[in-house]
């Protein structure tokens, strides 16, 4: 049920788009389907453009910005672009990359980046969008979690400390703000995601995984869709996904 009438246009802030085949781009079509207005935000100006003009043929309100979640200003930037469109109903953290190394040579520099993209990235996302959802009355606040988030493979060091941190700011946020009426969600990316990032770095993984080995980006964003029309009666904090074959 969701958490606004439904007899007005809201709008949709998701922070972290990129190509127009990646999760940020298919969250942001999901939400266009529905006639939400769309507000995308990413550090890279030419895939933001090619993801905003797709989008546009929904016939709903896009608007792209260009900046870094982690820079305090630049989410302020962001909320206030969705809100110029339409009243904010849910905001999407998606940011953050992922760069595997041998521990010993993690240098701080690398460590301190991933921290950045997405602990620091997801603090300034949500504080920048929490007042406005409660001056609307409620709304949705979802964060973007992996495997990462659970567990520290090797190599992965630098990206599971950060991605743990996001969790364990989703659970505070929520504890907080859910009896205010925001419903916090993360969302557990147990998987190889069918998507630009990672079939340009493994074009053959798609092949040796079989069918439906990898989770499909719209599979995903039909999650966040269903989080955010939960009944508050039975609000989900964390949704794990994964393909139906993955060894877990």
């Amino acid at each position: 049920m969701p958490n606004h009438p439904q007899n007005e246009r809201q709008s949709l802030l998701v922070v972290g788009v990129g190509a127009s085949q990646g999760l940020g781009a298919a969250i942001a079509r999901r939400f266009a389907e529905e006639g939400f207005s769309v507000a995308i935000a990413g550090r890279n100006a030419a895939k933001l453009a090619e993801t905003e003009a797709e989008l546009k043929q929904f016939g709903t309100p896009v608007i792209a910005v260009l900046g870094d979640a982690s820079v305090a200003e630049d989410c302020r930037r962001f909320v206030a672009a969705a809100e110029s469109l339409a009243p904010l109903a849910i905001v999407v953290h998606n940011a953050g990359s992922n760069r595997p190394a041998p521990f010993l040579e993690v240098t701080e520099e690398h460590f301190t980046g991933h921290w950045r993209e997405h602990a620091l990235g997801g603090f300034h996302v949500a504080q920048a969008a929490l007042p406005r959802l409660l001056a609307a009355g409620g709304g949705s606040l979802i964060f973007t979690g992996a495997s990462a988030s659970l567990r520290g493979k090797a190599k992965f060091a630098p990206f599971a400390a950060a991605k743990a941190a996001v969790r364990n700011l989703a659970q505070s946020v929520a504890r907080e703000f859910g009896p205010k009426g925001i419903h916090v969600g993360h969302v557990v990316v147990d998987g190889g995601i069918e998507g630009e990032r990672l079939l340009s770095r493994m074009p053959d993984l798609k092949t040796q995984r079989g069918p439906d080995g990898l989770l499909k980006i719209d599979a995903i964003a039909d999650a966040y869709w269903v989080l955010h029309n939960q009944h508050r009666s039975a609000w989900t904090l964390e949704l794990d996904l994964r393909p139906w074959a993955e060894p877990f």
